[in-house]
């Protein structure tokens, strides 16, 4: 495949700088492909001196690219699979790095969406507390029926649309490149993880979806009395400004400032995974990036959840495999937690299931042989990584997001405890969740559904039966008369045939005058 001058410029730019940031001094040698050793050599003398820790390079480098790069890292850290653990814990401090854009052209943006005037919107609009690759926050206030609240009013970065599609189509056109040349890469599925990111990207992007978002979570939440999600104000939101409740509280990354205000560490941490988990399994809808800068401890001990803009489905399918997962993985029932994965279609059938099950003790045992703080998650997943590619598992986009979330949370709540036992945290939502599901309760209401879809099905066996009476009736014309093609089918196989014996006969001409130029010389 041949890269467009732009692409290669744009590959050239990002080499350099990854190479003078100290990213590239990080690979060995050794272990790169023999053409591109010496290229990475020569990245080791271009290296700044003082490059920093491996997590400080990653985040220079990809904020002197621009907000393209530094989604892509943010992205790429839910990806372990494609850059290994320790690359994806590094990229995971690509956290609100972006400098901000400006208050004039924040207040530009917000006239024009509202067409009026910033004062005429919002009583006061200070300048930005945060800014990321996608927009920039800032703290506003409304005043309404003779009262006046405080606002975060999130504003899209402008320009960032255009940008985004120029980058896409150059990270698409590599993927692409790699896949047709690499075995590799053709596992990974590089091509699907670049759409996967321009899907995400897109939906980011429409400040109008990550409102819904808000506004779907705060109702899944509702009878959660340890969790709050901001409320959307709508009259003030629209597809580059996102206006919700300014929220008072304290990050979780202050761990100190949270026990001088009297709250108890170790019950955020078990708020912290037990919410998590709640999400993803009781609803199929969970916050996908759950790092401490988006997680606030209130007044009331409550958890508050912001920045809405990444987020995770499961389908029915999906949760019934992490809820047997887990609950495998919590009683020690490794030969149930393999058949799962086959069940689940995730392991091909050429395989043995008590290999497969021999391959997941391997990796559960020695996290019940140690006490909670003695085990590397990272090192889990590394193992849990190198079992796929022995099984020939492809990658599941639908629960590499739900992976890469569960250990971010793990992380944020081992913080605050690190004494937490991840499995009996986990223990009391998963056997929630096996008890209303594939419980009596659970299978009484599958047999319901299973009853509806048959209904359903009934219905459409009338039209199914017409269509099908049609389609013998063509094929048995086509077998008696022959198949008739339409006036225009024949016109366009005409076209593409007039046009294949234009370039046939021109290749001819070309290499009949070769072979005469080369004669006459």
């Amino acid at each position: 495949m041949i890269f467009l001058v732009a692409d290669a410029a744009r590959l050239l730019r990002a080499g350099y700088v990854l190479a003078r940031e100290g990213v590239l001094s990080l690979v060995s040698p050794a272990v790169a492909p023999p053409l591109a050793r010496p290229a990475l050599r020569l990245a080791r003398l271009i290296a700044r001196r003082d490059a920093g820790s491996r997590a400080a390079r990653f985040s220079a480098a990809l904020s002197r690219l621009g907000p393209s790069y530094v989604k892509l890292g943010q992205f790429l850290a839910t990806r372990p699979d494609v850059v290994g653990p320790t690359v994806a814990r590094d990229l995971e401090v690509l956290q609100d790095r972006m400098p901000a854009f400006g208050q004039a052209v924040a207040e530009d943006i917000v006239a024009t969406s509202f067409d009026r005037p910033v004062r005429e919107v919002f009583a006061a609009f200070g300048p930005a507390v945060a800014a990321a690759s996608i927009a920039e926050v800032h703290k506003g206030a409304v005043e309404e029926d003779g009262s006046r609240r405080d606002v975060a009013v999130k504003v899209l970065r402008p320009g960032i649309s255009r940008r985004f599609s120029s980058d896409m189509a150059s990270f698409r056109r590599l993927a692409a490149f790699a896949e047709a040349n690499f075995a590799e890469a053709r596992r990974l599925r590089l091509e699907s993880v670049v759409d996967t990111m321009a899907r995400s990207v897109s939906m980011e992007m429409d400040l109008r979806l990550e409102a819904a978002a808000y506004a779907e979570l705060a109702e899944n939440t509702r009878e959660d009395h340890d969790i709050h999600v901001p409320q959307v104000d709508w009259d003030r939101s629209s597809r580059e400004v996102l206006t919700t409740e300014w929220i008072d509280g304290i990050k979780l990354s202050d761990k100190e400032a949270l026990i001088a205000a009297g709250h108890d560490p170790k019950e955020i941490a078990r708020i912290v995974m037990q919410s998590f988990l709640r999400q993803a399994m009781r609803d199929g809808f969970f916050h996908a990036d759950m790092h401490p800068g988006n997680l606030f401890v209130d007044a009331g001990g409550r958890l508050v959840v912001v920045d809405c803009g990444i987020m995770g489905r499961l389908g029915h399918k999906e949760r019934r495999f992490l809820a047997e997962i887990l609950y495998g993985f919590i009683t020690r029932n490794w030969r149930r937690t393999a058949e799962v994965h086959f069940e689940a279609g995730y392991v091909p059938f050429h395989h043995s299931v008590d290999d497969f099950a021999q391959a997941i003790r391997a990796i559960g045992e020695p996290i019940h042989s140690r006490r909670a703080d003695q085990i590397s998650m990272a090192r889990l997943l590394a193992l849990l990584l190198e079992v796929t590619a022995l099984f020939d598992m492809q990658t599941r986009p639908e629960l590499l997001l739900l992976q890469k979330t569960m250990v971010v949370v793990e992380g944020v709540a081992r913080s605050l405890d690190p004494q937490l036992d991840m499995w009996k945290t986990a223990a009391p939502v998963v056997e929630d969740w096996i008890a209303r599901n594939l419980g009596p309760v659970g299978q009484l209401q599958q047999a319901g559904l299973s009853l509806g879809e048959v209904g359903h099905f009934a219905t459409t066996v009338p039209a199914l039966l017409t269509r099908t009476a049609r389609v013998m009736q063509q094929l048995d014309a086509a077998t008696r008369d022959g198949i008739q093609l339409s006036a225009a089918s024949l016109e366009g196989i005409g076209r593409a045939e007039a046009r294949r014996a234009f370039w046939g006969n021109a290749a001819l001409w070309v290499i009949a005058l070769a072979l005469l130029g080369l004669w006459l010389g």
